[in-house]
């Protein structure tokens, strides 16, 4: 199979879909690789550690996408890159649909296979393949949330970990898993005074159990909700449900609560955020006031360290690469029921219950479309 990989043209993306060590797995397995000129540069993986690999290099992205039989990408595709789709091709990449009518729709458009990294699951309900990305962005929260509590960047001047004789700043984390977590784990070790709320009382437990008195555990509801925006220098939405859109958790009004200059981190932006005045923003313009309250809801927060974000997510995703590879797409999905649940799209139908929900689009599973595809 010849598996293409493109250079990612996100606004400050500089992560790619296969590292050199990937491509060498994939050609040691008799396949052949092609990469889009500098797609690796700017993280230190340039043409030449490709090359040495066994791979291709390609001029632009349009020869990457008119010759590849599966794209292995790190985001959601463009518009453009959506055009460049064609029937019998499969995209692997992350996709974020719900929140995104227009990718969804010419992803159908296409006729081509769209496996997402996100709903890809494992023997332990997890999703291995966000999950990497889900450690950096929790851990990246608290430190992208302290910079913006600084007073040069609109903040209220306070430092998360204090001074002896100055109380610390107090960190509120809306959702305990993956992300919540890794960002409660970074804020503890800055000396914030942490809280992290979830409507688990089991996940709760397992938290407590780990931290002990260094971590406040409370059980999420509106009125602990509201509690807390009254208390908190900076909040971490950190909310997941897997391919739907994230719950709105905080509305507008709700912001009268909070301490003019206090910081709200949507880590969730990717799934349409989960407080109602979060909007999609860049690396290069990051935040945005709402009635005296920074928001920084930067969609692929994880790009802004994206050496280290690169060989965790392709740690991840280069198993399930090599058996779409060494498989074929159909044989892949059908023997991994879990790297079936990732098959988003095929052959311009809806495949994930979640997104079809969120999209209010018809529904078709995944193993009737591809039956229906076979005959």
């Amino acid at each position: 199979m010849l598996i293409g990989v493109p250079k990612e043209i996100k606004n400050h993306e500089y992560r790619v879909g296969l590292t050199p060590a990937g491509a060498r797995e994939l050609i040691a397995h008799g396949h052949r690789v092609l990469v889009e000129h500098d797609a690796g540069a700017g993280i230190g993986l340039d043409d030449a550690l490709y090359l040495a690999a066994g791979a291709g290099i390609a001029a632009d992205a349009a020869e990457v996408f008119a010759a590849a039989e599966l794209i292995v990408k790190v985001k959601e595709p463009q518009p453009q890159e959506c055009r460049r789709l064609r029937p019998g091709q499969t995209l692997f990449t992350y996709l974020h649909l719900a929140p995104d009518p227009q990718q969804a729709q010419l992803l159908r458009d296409s006729g081509a296979t769209c496996i997402a990294y996100e709903t890809v699951t494992d023997d332990h309900g997890g999703l291995p393949l966000l999950t990497p990305m889900s450690e950096v962005a929790g851990r990246m929260a608290v430190q992208e949330g302290a910079h913006c509590l600084q007073k040069a960047a609109g903040g209220s001047g306070v430092l998360l970990g204090g001074v002896p004789g100055v109380i610390p700043g107090h960190v509120s984390v809306i959702g305990g898993g993956v992300v919540g977590l890794n960002a409660a784990r970074i804020a503890m070790g800055m000396g914030a005074d942490v809280t992290i709320l979830d409507r688990s009382l089991a996940r709760l437990k397992q938290i407590d159990e780990l931290y002990g008195e260094r971590l406040n555990t409370l059980y999420s509801s509106v009125d602990a909700i509201e509690q807390q925006l009254k208390l908190a220098d900076l909040v971490i939405g950190a909310v997941l449900v897997p391919g739907a859109a994230a719950p709105r958790l905080v509305t507008r009004t709700m912001l009268q609560l909070m301490k003019p200059g206090s910081v709200l981190v949507d880590v969730a932006i990717d799934q349409g955020g989960c407080f109602e005045t979060s909007r999609p923003t860049t690396h290069e313009s990051p935040t945005y006031s709402v009635d005296g309250i920074i928001h920084y809801c930067v969609a692929n927060m994880p790009g802004g360290v994206a050496r280290t974000s690169t060989f965790a997510l392709t740690n991840a995703t280069l198993p399930f690469a090599l058996a779409l590879a060494d498989k074929g797409t159909a044989r892949a999905l059908h023997d991994d029921p879990h790297l079936l649940n990732g098959l988003n799209i095929h052959a311009g139908q809806i495949t994930h219950e979640a997104v079809a929900r969120a999209l209010e689009q018809h529904y078709v599973p995944a193993r009737d479309a591809l039956q229906a595809d076979a005959a």
